[in-house]
Formats: C-alpha cells, structure tokens, sequence
C-alpha cells in the first residue's frame, strides 16, 4: 500500500458540509471546524509501538464522547440530540483521517507482529469514513463526499406519489403492499413505484465510481472494490474465489428451492404469469428486493396448518414483558458459563419505546464503554416470536463486546465483518422446540416429519433464498467501480447477476434510464453487503462446531446448545480474540479449520431438501 495522501484527514469536515447521514436518523448540516493537516517527518518521533499505543488511547477517549452522543440522537430524538452527534461524529472522521495519515511515517518499520496487525487495521476501510476511497485534491474530495451525501438523501427521502403529494407512499407502505398482497397488478406497482426514486442517483453514481476509484489508486489498490476486498487476511483476488466456492456449495439447495417456490406461484397466478420454466418475476416474492421470501411463507408451505411451535401466544399466555424477555435471553448465555449481564446494561439500555419522546426502534447493540464494560441494547420488545429472538440476536453481540472488551481498541472487532453477525445468527439456531421446552415456555412435543419440513422451509425462504442476493450486490459494484462494467450496462449488468444467480427477472422492461442498484439501501450509502453473505454461511458452521462440542447427537437441526459449558467455553474463546489476528487462525484455533465452510449448510438443511427433490421430480429446475 502506497503512503496514504493528506488531505484524507479532510473528509469528516466535506461528509458534515455534505450532510451528515447515519443509517438510523437524518442529521442537520453542521460546517465542521477547520482541520489542519498533519505534516508527516521524514523520521518519526516515537516508535511505532509507542505511536499504536497512543492511537488506541485517542481513539478510545473520543469513542466515549461519540457513543455517547450517538445513543442520546436516537433514544431523544430531536435537533439538539442531532446536532451532538453529528460534531461527535466529525471529530471522529477528523481523528482516524489523522490517525491514518501518521501511519504511513511507518512504512516498511520494523515493527513487532501485535504492532503490525493493529497498523493494518488502522489502515482497513472499515476505519475510512463510509467506507470510501476519495481523491487527495480538496475539490475532488469534497464532490465525492458530496455526491455521496445526495445519493444517500435520494434514498432515504425517496417516495412514490402517481398522483401529487396526497398520492405519496414509502419504502414500507409500499413494502407492505408486497409482503401482504396477492393481487398481481398491486404488487407490480408497488415494485415499479420504488424504483422511481433510484434513476436520479444514476449520473451521481457514475462520477462517484470514478472519483473513488482515483482515491482507490492514490492509496495503491485499483479500485474501492479492491480496497474492500483487501479487509479479509487475503488477497482480493482469493477473496473473490472464496466466495465463488462457498456459493458454489450452497447453489444446489437454492435450486431446489427456486424451482418448488415457482411452481407453487406458477399455481398460484397462472403459467403466463409465472412460467414454469424460467426465471420468477422479482415483484412476486413478498420483499422489495426479492432478498427474502418468508412473506410468501402462506403460498408455499408444505403441510398447511402443520405445526407445533406458537412462541407468540406462549410469551402473550404467560405475561412476558420486555424485561422477562431480555432476562430469559440473558440465560441462554450464562447457562454457557457466560457472565451475568452487568448492573449498568439494565440501567441504562431502551428495551421499550418511550411515552415521552421520539426513538428509533430498530434493533441494535452498542459497546458504550470498554473499560467499564458498558453494554447496552436498543430494541421496542414487544412479545412476539420476532422479538424474541432479536434480543437473544443482540446479545449475541453484547458477549460478543464483553468476550473482546479487554484487547485495545483497534482489536476490539469481529475477527472479519461477517464474524459479529454470524454468532448473532448462531445463537437463534439454538432457539429450537426443545429449547423452547427446556426454559418452560411451550410444553415439550413431539416431532413430526411434516412440522419439521415446515420449519426448514420456513426458516429457508429467508437464509438460503437471501445467499444470491447477498453475494451479488458487492459483485456488481466491484464491477462497477473497477470500470468493468461500463456506465451504459449499470442497469442491464444488475439485472444479468440477479438473473444469473437468483433466478429472477424484472416484471416489466427495464433499461439504462433505470438505475434499480440505487433503489436498495447499501448501494446510495456505500455499505459493504459481503459480510451479510459470509454471516449466513459461517453461523451454521459456528452452530456445528458448537453442537460437537455439545456432545449433541442427532440431526443439526434439533442441536440447541443451551446449558452446554463446553459450547460456551468454545464460544467465549472465539470471540474473545477480536481482530487481534488472521480470522483463519481464529477459526482454526476455536473449531479447528482454516477454511469457511458451507458442508454445515447442507447438513441443516437435509430433511428440506430431500423433501424438495421429491416434489421436483419430473421438474425442470433451473432457469
């Protein structure tokens, strides 16, 4: 890697004049203070050891004020609480832009291994403002932040109104229309009526790509895609190839499962709407983006009516609260040996909405204080199933902060980006009939094959239809930004990979005045979508590790590994190293592989798919 140029340092003050955006609530522009730029010796002062130490001590000092700030913008929602974080969060930028500018006095150091893997992280995309590669020159720099800031405001502005203002819908009404209707012509304008908002984003992004790529080789990589690709402990390329393969394990279930899912809608609305053979219309599958399909679980399930699981009416029968929740979800964890949640989560974390001020109730977990261990949630718990297992999810995170929390800042991560998520997702696998059974919240049953094909199939529709989609969207934007896929096929080179991979067509014509990447969250906010892919294959790698050490026997899918110490103590030893080195030595060092593996994908899965080649028999798979 090249030495990183100055005027990085400038880009919290050009995303503040831009327009600050956080994923859960807008922020009002704030001019930023001037920056200095930090002119970088010939010969550094301090050791490279002494200058990580240093680095991690500011960072840990401004991440205080930061987390702090964040939390009060989206629990007391308001312009003062906005204000706050949007300063903090440019203080922020200003710091790793220096931080990371410093660093390269320190190219080719000796230096000792520990010192080393925190340079490297210093300097990884996860620490650039949004993730971005920008020029060196002010004014270029500033028009990438800019256009970035526009593209992002588009998006989260965006409605559609055929008829004047009084006519407008939103993302989730229009959302709603899709997951809950069944008539064709509704569902084709709700997809078609989210797609207006995106062509506008479509000169921005092209000069975006540009302008990231030349940021990209100012720092020596070819482009942003490389640059993101470069965060996994290999080179972009292997990086590439890892992926190909885990899908290449994985497609066969997908197959299997696109072909009796377009069956079943070829029943439902007719062979011309839905052709049995051939690519599924995208608009029909109950998400906005075709991503996920357990909204249409009612038009595929394999036996109706089957099944023996109600977690709803169980936590509604007996008076659960939010509270009673999150406490059952705290003992899933300690019944791994796992430490009790301390005082200050309970103090201090939102399990609720408030009746006296605007939140935002999206889930999420937050490590506020590593020293003191300060860990909180963020969740409106209401009881439902959904709930439920949303804060064993976000706990999940919370041990994974605790398990971390003792290592400097610049190791306290997951061990790649899909690493937190996947052991979120590892913990609800866990969530079976028998563990509901065992914690005395619906009596014990038993087993039928037919409630067991309507599970899988029902937990399917949203991991194993979610792999092409999650695979894909990076795909298209390393394509993009390496100026591979030229500006005039943006549009037709999407929808090839979505045809490609997941089988899908858009339900009416499309072409290059369109820009229908824009129209999905990630793509106007340049937020890596690789990590999703890699958290739904390595959770079920981490559940089967976890159930060997479990002494479980039987099928994967019956595994709990609630009240294992073995799996808890494996499970605490993974998370506890961070980032602190290669995740291959992480995985081998905890399960005793080097290599991400989606065989366990399989595994879990294998009632569901014997049970599709069944129904398949005779079909046409494919597309």
């Amino acid at each position: 890697m090249k030495s990183l140029s100055l005027p990085i340092a400038t880009l919290a003050a050009a995303l503040v004049l831009a327009g600050c955006d956080r994923d859960e609530t807008p922020q009002p522009r704030q001019a930023a203070e001037p920056i200095e730029a930090v002119a970088v010796s010939e010969a550094p002062a301090e050791s490279a050891a002494a200058f990580i130490a240093r680095a991690n001590a500011e960072i840990d000092e401004l991440d205080l004020e930061q987390g702090a700030a964040s939390w009060v913008s989206v629990t007391y929602i308001n312009e003062d609480t906005a204000m706050l974080a949007s300063k903090a969060n440019a203080r922020v930028g200003e710091l790793m832009g220096r931080l990371i500018e410093e660093s390269s006095a320190y190219d080719g150091a000796e230096m000792d291994t520990e010192t080393a893997r925190m340079m490297t992280m210093l300097r990884r995309a996860d620490y650039m403002p949004k993730h971005m590669s920008v020029p060196s020159d002010p004014a270029r720099l500033l028009e990438t932040a800019e256009i970035q800031s526009r593209i992002a405001g588009m998006y989260g502005a965006g409605k559609y109104c055929p008829d004047g203002p009084k006519s407008c819908r939103t993302l989730q009404q229009l959302s709603e229309v899709l997951a809950s209707s069944r008539d064709y012509d509704a569902q084709l304008e709700a997809w078609q009526g989210w797609r207006t908002v995106s062509p506008a984003m479509r000169a921005d992004y092209r000069r975006f790509a540009e302008l990231t790529r030349e940021g990209a080789q100012e720092l020596g990589y070819g482009d942003m895609g490389e640059m993101w690709r470069s965060g996994y402990d290999m080179s972009p390329v292997e990086f590439e190839g890892e992926v190909e393969r885990l899908w290449g394990q994985v497609e066969p279930l997908y197959e299997a499962l696109h072909c009796y899912v377009r069956n079943q809608l070829s029943k439902k609305y007719g062979a011309d709407l839905v052709a049995p053979e051939g690519p599924i219309p995208a608009h029909l599958l109950g998400n906005m983006w075709s991503q996920q399909w357990g909204e249409i679980y009612d038009l595929v399930e394999p036996y109706p009516g089957v099944t023996n699981l109600d977690v709803t009416a169980a936590l509604r029968g007996k008076d659960y609260d939010a509270v009673d929740m999150t406490r059952t979800a705290e003992g899933f964890f300690t019944s791994l040996a796992m430490p009790a949640l301390p005082e200050s989560f309970w103090e201090r974390s939102m399990l609720t909405r408030p009746r006296d001020r605007e939140v935002v109730c999206h889930a999420s977990a937050w490590n506020m204080n590593p020293a003191q261990n300060d860990v909180r949630i963020k969740e409106c718990i209401v009881p439902t199933q959904e709930e439920f297992e949303t804060v064993h999810h976000e706990l999940g995170h919370v041990y994974y902060y605790l398990a971390y929390n003792h290592l400097p800042n610049l190791f306290r991560k997951g061990a790649h980006d899909g690493f937190h998520e996947g052991i979120g997702d590892t913990l609800n696998l866990s969530m079976t009939p028998g563990y509901y059974a065992r914690i005395g919240l619906i009596p014990a049953q038993p087993e039928s094959e037919e409630s067991v094909i309507n599970q899988q199939m029902r937990l399917a529709l949203d991991k194993i239809a979610f792999l092409p989609f999650a695979k894909l969207v990076d795909q298209w934007r390393w394509g993009v930004f390496s100026g591979k896929i030229s500006p005039d096929q943006y549009n037709a080179a999407w929808w090839e990979l979505r045809t490609r991979y997941q089988g899908i067509v858009p339900p009416v014509e499309r072409s290059e005045k369109d820009f229908d990447p824009g129209a999905k969250y990630h793509v106007p906010n340049n937020t890596p979508y690789n990590r999703y892919f890699l958290a739904h294959i390595l959770q079920f790698q981490f559940h089967k590790a976890l159930c060997e050490a479990a002494g479980h026997e039987g099928p994967l899918y019956s595994c709990s590994i609630y009240d294992s110490r073995e799996a808890g103590e494996k499970l605490w030893a993974m998370m506890g190293y961070g980032s602190s080195q290669p995740w291959q030595d992480t995985l081998e060092a905890s399960i005793g592989t080097r290599e991400m593996d989606a065989s366990a994908v399989i595994d879990y899965f294998a009632p569901l798919m014997g049970w599709l080649e069944q129904k398949n028999a005779g079909k046409t798979c494919g597309w």
